[in-house]
C-alpha cells in the first residue's frame, strides 16, 4: 500500500505575473480602502469567547442529564462546539492570519483544541505544509493517500469493495477525526511519518506538550462525565456518545472540506526531477472550488470552508475577508482567463458522487505507481 511519502521537495513554475499582480495589487487597494489589516478583529474574538462559551454551556447542561437521549443530544452538541472552534480559530491561527504574532497563534492552538482532542501541532505540519503545499498530488498530500478504503487517485490499489465508495466513503469521513486523534496523532509525534521531523517542538518539550493536550481532553470529555455521572451511566454509555458524537461531527467537516478538491477531479503523480509544469496560483484554481452556503449565514460560523479556493489563494489572511475576496478573485479570474465557479452544495455533493464513482470503477490494467 502506497502511503503519505513525500521523496523531496516539488518546486513550482512562476505563475502569471499579470495574475500575481493584479491578486496583490487589488487585495491591498481593498484593505487600504477599509483601513483594515488580514488578521482577525474584535468580531472575531467575540466569536472564539461565544463557541467556547457555547460549549462549555453545552457541557454543563450534558452533564445534568438523566436520559441517554438527551445526554446525547447535548454532548454532540459539546463536541459540535468543538469542532466549529477548530474551523473558526484552529484553521486560521495554524496559518497564523488569527493573532499576528506566531506564538500566540500556536499558544491559542493549545488550548482550543483541547475540546476536540487534535493536536494542533501535527494538524499544523499535515494541513499547511503538505495539503497546501501539495494540494492533489499523489504522495504528498496526506488528504489522498492510499488508506485502503478509498480509492481517491487513479495509482491507488483498486479492490472490488470501492466499486461502492461512493455509498460507504461518509463512514469514512466520520472516522477521520477520531482516527486522526487516538492514531495518527500518535504516529506523528512518534517519529513514524514524515510530518515529525517538521513539528516545533522536539524531544521531551515536544512529549509534554502533546501529552498534556490529550490528557486534558480525555479529562474533560470521557473521565470527568464518567466519574460525575457514574450513577446515571456507566463509563461505556460515556464512550459511546463521545464516539458516536466525534464521528457525526467530523462527518459533516469532512464531507464539506475535501469535497471542494474532489469535486474538480484533478489528481496527479509528482513530476520527474520535481518540477512541477504550473504556478501555485494556478494550481489552486486546477484543484479546488468555491461553494455558497444556503442560508449565506452559516459560512461565516462555518469558518468559511465553503471558500476553499479563496482559503488556498489567500491561507495567511483570517477567514472574515473571505467573501470580499471571493468577489475579487472573480474578477481576476476572468480577465485572466481562469476557471473559477462558485458551486452550490448540491453541485458540490454531486461532483463528489461523480468523482468517487469514477475512481471506484475497476481499472482496464491496474496501474502500480513508481
Amino acid at each position: 500500500m502506497n502511503l503519505f511519502n513525500p521523496t523531496g521537495p516539488l518546486t513550482f513554475a512562476a505563475d502569471s505575473p499579470s495574475l500575481v499582480k493584479m491578486l496583490q495589487r487589488e487585495t491591498r487597494l481593498w484593505l487600504a480602502e477599509h483601513g483594515d489589516h488580514r488578521y482577525a478583529d474584535g468580531r472575531m474574538l467575540l466569536k472564539m469567547v461565544l463557541l467556547m462559551a457555547a460549549w462549555l454551556a453545552c457541557y454543563v447542561v450534558a452533564l445534568h442529564q438523566d436520559g441517554v437521549t438527551l445526554f446525547l443530544l447535548w454532548y454532540l452538541a459539546m463536541i459540535a462546539c468543538a469542532m466549529l472552534l477548530a474551523a473558526n480559530v484552529v484553521h486560521d491561527a495554524s496559518h497564523n492570519a488569527f493573532f499576528r504574532g506566531k506564538r500566540a497563534n500556536v499558544w491559542l492552538n493549545r488550548i482550543v483544541t483541547i475540546p476536540l482532542g487534535l493536536d494542533p501541532d501535527c494538524w499544523r505540519v499535515r494541513h499547511v505544509r503538505f495539503h497546501h503545499g501539495y494540494t492533489n498530488i499523489e504522495y504528498y498530500d496526506p488528504d489522498i493517500a492510499e488508506n485502503g478504503l478509498l480509492r481517491q487517485t487513479p495509482w491507488q490499489r483498486w479492490r472490488p469493495f470501492m466499486r461502492a465508495q461512493r455509498y460507504y466513503w461518509p463512514l469514512v469521513a466520520a472516522l477521520t477525526f477520531p482516527w486522526y486523534i487516538w492514531v495518527v496523532d500518535w504516529l506523528d509525534r512518534g517519529g513514524l511519518t514524515p510530518v515529525t521531523r517538521h513539528l516545533i517542538q522536539h524531544g521531551v518539550a515536544g512529549w509534554v506538550a502533546f501529552l498534556f493536550g490529550k490528557v486534558a481532553h480525555m479529562v474533560f470529555c470521557l473521565a470527568l462525565p464518567a466519574w460525575l455521572m457514574a450513577d446515571r451511566f456507566s463509563f461505556l454509555t460515556v464512550l459511546a456518545v463521545y464516539t458516536i458524537s466525534q464521528m457525526i461531527c467530523s462527518l459533516v467537516l469532512v464531507m464539506l472540506i475535501i469535497g471542494t478538491h474532489w469535486a474538480k477531479g484533478r489528481v496527479q503523480l509528482p513530476p520527474e526531477g520535481g518540477k512541477m509544469p504550473e504556478g501555485r496560483l494556478a494550481h489552486v484554481f486546477a484543484t479546488t472550488f468555491d461553494w455558497t452556503t444556503q442560508p449565506v449565514w452559516m459560512g461565516y460560523w462555518l469558518g468559511g470552508i465553503n471558500l476553499h479556493l479563496t482559503h488556498h489563494l489567500f491561507p495567511h489572511w483570517n477567514h472574515r475577508h473571505y467573501p470580499a475576496l471571493s468577489r475579487i478573485i472573480e474578477g481576476v479570474a476572468k480577465r485572466e482567463g481562469l476557471d473559477y465557479q462558485r458551486l452550490s452544495l448540491s453541485d458540490l455533493l454531486s461532483l463528489q458522487q461523480q468523482f468517487l464513482r469514477r475512481m471506484g470503477e475497476r481499472p482496464e490494467r491496474t496501474e502500480e505507481a513508481p
